[in-house]
């Protein structure tokens, strides 16, 4: 059975001999392009998740300046307990 294995693993081994990139059969103006548009998406990517952060730190402000005098009280009262 390992020599099974054995045979598999040669078979599977990329050759080298002649074999052409996508590299290599693209022109670089395409390359080039396809460049600038990762760095833009990557750009675009992050400023998304940044506008989400911002959104939740908005949000996460808004539920604390519109709680009820109970859930201030609840609050207060959970952290006097302590001592």
């Amino acid at each position: 059975m390992a020599k099974k294995k054995e045979q598999h693993r040669s078979e599977t081994k990329p050759k080298e001999d002649g074999a052409l990139r996508l590299a290599d059969s693209l022109g670089e103006d395409v390359l080039s392009k396809l460049k600038i548009a990762k760095e833009e998406l990557s750009q675009a990517e992050s400023k998304a998740e940044e506008a989400r952060k911002e959104q939740m730190i908005k949000e996460r402000k808004e539920r604390e300046a519109n709680k009820s005098f109970a859930e201030l009280l609840d609050e207060f009262e959970g952290k006097t307990r302590k001592y």
